[in-house]
């Protein structure tokens, strides 16, 4: 993760980390210095370097102060002992910091390189998701009906541009959204995320958006009677739902993967093994089989991500982070699930059919 990036001596100044206590910096991106991965990953930190310029031998010094959790990062930047920068930052400057693009050497012309500048103007003028989007209608068409087509893909768009919204919220460029026939759709994003509160809100706000117009569907049933609107409403949360699981690449797993990720203690990880177990329980009681497996599975994977937290370099979640995570998820589900089960309360046959996936 880069912590700092600051001019020095004319060239960018530029620091990377990582929780498992390694840090790297560089100087017009050449590495002038390094720390080796150590279990004292925070607390003060020195680098020290030296540049011949025309005139003198400059030594230069970056000293820091670092905390993970809640993020807070302090510098003190010497040249020849003299202070030229001072400063700090916080989870919020990390959010919002440009991604460092290496720009390419350039090449030559080649026939493989014009049809490599043909392809990416394909891509340029959008014709592969007009073409996506074109096949995914499609083959809905083929398989159950255009009125389904229509609906499913209405409700994937609203979905992928949850996610696409986040990513702008974020200052993040994107790529816009992909219909994938049988797969659902993909809200491409050019940068990487900086922190886990940036991959919880990404992954969350698609069910979200979900949600909305499930319950707008809802609304334009009670107005209208129309059971049209019923079924999109119950198959539109039936979708987001089956993305909330905790299984990685879906959006659920993300969201367990940030919030296990960023718990720095044992008593962090049993809160979280027992709130997964309740949840298990909850499911089977409840009759929802299929909710129940997949939390199964995701709390097994809940030990295996913990133990490789300070892996990461993305800066995790604090303890209000952690908290805000897991409520907007169970409400998400519950509320989900909610629309499911009042529908299928109705006695209408095909409406009950989420319910009875849940349920198998």
């Amino acid at each position: 993760m880069q912590l700092l990036n600051t001019d020095c001596l004319g060239k960018s100044l530029r620091l990377e980390a990582s929780m498992a206590g390694w840090q790297a910096l560089y100087w017009d991106n050449q590495l002038v210095s390094q720390l080796a991965a150590s279990v004292d990953n925070e607390g003060e930190k020195s680098h020290n370097f030296q540049l011949q310029t025309p005139d003198e031998l400059v030594n230069i010094e970056l000293n820091s102060t670092l905390t993970w959790q809640p993020f807070s990062f302090k510098y003190e930047l010497r040249v020849n002992q003299n202070i030229v920068e001072e400063g700090a930052r916080n989870e919020k400057d990390i959010e919002r910091q440009p991604v460092v693009h290496q720009k390419p050497a350039r090449k030559k012309i080649s026939v493989i390189g014009l049809f490599s500048f043909g392809f990416k103007l394909l891509k340029s003028a959008k014709v592969i998701k007009v073409l996506f989007a074109g096949a995914s209608l499609a083959a809905y068409s083929w398989f159950f009906s255009i009125e389904f087509a229509l609906a499913l893909i209405a409700c994937l768009v609203v979905h992928e541009y949850g996610h696409i919204r986040a990513m702008k919220y974020f200052g993040m460029k994107t790529k816009g959204i992909y219909l994938i026939p049988f797969l659902g759709g993909l809200a491409v994003s050019e940068d990487k995320i900086n922190t886990r509160w940036q991959n919880v809100v990404i992954s969350i706000m698609g069910p979200t958006f979900g949600l909305f117009m499930s319950v707008a569907a809802m609304i334009a049933w009670w107005v209208t009677g129309n059971i049209f609107f019923a079924g999109i409403a119950t198959f539109n949360a039936l979708l987001n739902l089956f993305n909330m699981l905790p299984i990685v690449p879906l959006d659920g797993g993300h969201i367990l993967k940030s919030i296990t990720f960023s718990l720095n203690n044992k008593v962090g990880l049993i809160g979280c093994l027992l709130g997964a177990g309740l949840g298990v329980y909850i499911s089977f009681y409840f009759g929802f089989a299929f909710l129940a497996l997949m939390l199964l599975i995701g709390s097994l994977e809940i030990f295996a991500e913990w133990k490789m937290r300070h892996e990461s370099d993305v800066l995790p979640l604090d303890r209000y982070g952690q908290i805000v995570s897991s409520v907007w998820y169970l409400v998400t589900v519950v509320a989900l699930v909610a629309i499911i089960a009042y529908f299928a309360s109705s006695g209408d046959t095909v409406l009950s059919v989420p319910l009875l996936i849940l349920q198998s």
